[in-house]
């Protein structure tokens, strides 16, 4: 497969508005549109063409068809001018590569683009803390994180530095200062980049990903000296993100850190991307949590835990939001179905008892 093919192959997953392009020997070219998987009617990939196409993404030189070793998986952005930028993942599967591409678009979409509540606009605004964006793998975690990023670029005299495996949406021109930079290729890792982001005189941290003990701890200490750090995590809710945090630390120290996190936190947002009952696309679902007196008690205690989401619920005036209060409105909008939304419910019999039935609960 040549170079043509292969960007063809792309502008056509970008032309019908796919979210990610798999590329794996024995299928046909395979496209995720609106969430669902589906299959160009073209021939099916042989190891030969996958092999192509890794080189191609991987910047291997040499003729078609020409041997290298390919890594057991790497990550890497790749670009196609006046088409799209790509995350991608390159990885070998039964000896031969296959390749998963997430579409990242070259302009970065604004919170009404993404139709997210207005009070993770209000969260942007915040200027030292740490904020954690949350949710499964393709939930839009890093569409946010940029709309919040560009918000800041655009409003204030910042130093913005980002800490990305790989770098996905660039950032143009503004009024603050931004420096990108991708480990493996400007940096060894995570956790070098932000000790050495400490001393770039730094006012926004970004961190793609909350991966470990080490970096979760350099981030704890960077909102602790007025720094804003923004990172993300795959965890499915606002609750459990609290306990991913604090379970990367050894059990002696969990306790610290709970306290370290009710007086740093700013927000968590954690997403869910959703079919429009209308077809046109995907809707996120979005709990919002914010570090009211009662939510920094019960961070602090573990005891309390399982009053956090109640707690949330009881947050309106402040901002919060659980998920099943949020898809209670998108339902009311109907911009969603009673089924899509009971199926995605935290509590569905509780859902379905308030919001579509339509009796009255507490919160």
């Amino acid at each position: 497969m040549n170079r043509d093919a292969f960007q063809n192959l792309l502008a056509l997953g970008v032309r019908k508005g796919a979210s990610d392009i798999h590329f794996e020997a024995g299928y046909p070219p395979v496209y995720r549109i609106h969430g669902e998987l589906l299959s160009a009617r073209l021939d099916r990939l042989t190891a030969e063409d996958t092999r192509a196409l890794a080189a191609m993404v991987l910047g291997i030189p040499g003729e078609p068809g020409t041997p290298f070793d390919l890594p057991h998986e790497v990550d890497r952005s790749f670009s196609v001018d006046g088409l799209s930028r790509f995350r991608v993942n390159v990885f070998r599967q039964r000896g031969s590569p296959g390749l998963v591409m997430r579409v990242i678009p070259f302009e970065v979409r604004d919170f009404q683009q993404l139709n997210l509540p207005p009070v993770v606009q209000a969260i942007a605004q915040a200027r030292q803390g740490l904020v954690l964006v949350t949710g499964a793998t393709g939930t839009g975690k890093s569409s946010t994180i940029a709309a919040m990023l560009q918000q800041i670029n655009a409003a204030d005299r910042v130093h913005i530095v980002t800490i990305e495996d790989p770098i996905e949406f660039i950032f143009g021109e503004g009024k603050s200062v931004v420096i990108q930079r991708e480990v493996g290729a400007d940096t060894e890792d995570f956790q070098s980049a932000i000790r050495a982001a400490l001393r770039q005189d730094p006012d926004v941290i970004m961190v793609g990903e909350l991966r470990d003990r080490e970096t979760a701890e350099i981030c704890l200490k960077a909102a602790e000296t007025g720094h804003l750090v923004v990172t993300s995590i795959h965890t499915p809710d606002a609750v459990r993100s609290v306990g991913r945090l604090v379970g990367m630390f050894p059990a002696d120290e969990q306790a610290s850190v709970r306290g370290r996190l009710a007086d740093n936190l700013r927000a968590i947002v954690s997403q869910r991307l959703l079919p429009r009952q209308d077809g046109a696309g995907l809707v996120p679902a979005v709990e919002v949590l914010l570090p009211t007196l009662s939510i920094q008690e019960a961070i602090r205690d573990p005891s309390r835990t399982g009053q956090m989401r109640k707690l949330i619920e009881q947050g309106r005036a402040h901002g919060m939001q659980s998920f099943d209060q949020h898809l209670g409105e998108l339902l009311r909008a109907q911009l969603i179905s009673p089924e899509v939304a009971k199926a995605h419910a935290s509590s569905p019999e509780d859902f379905e008892r308030t919001a579509i039935l339509g009796v009255e609960g507490q919160g």
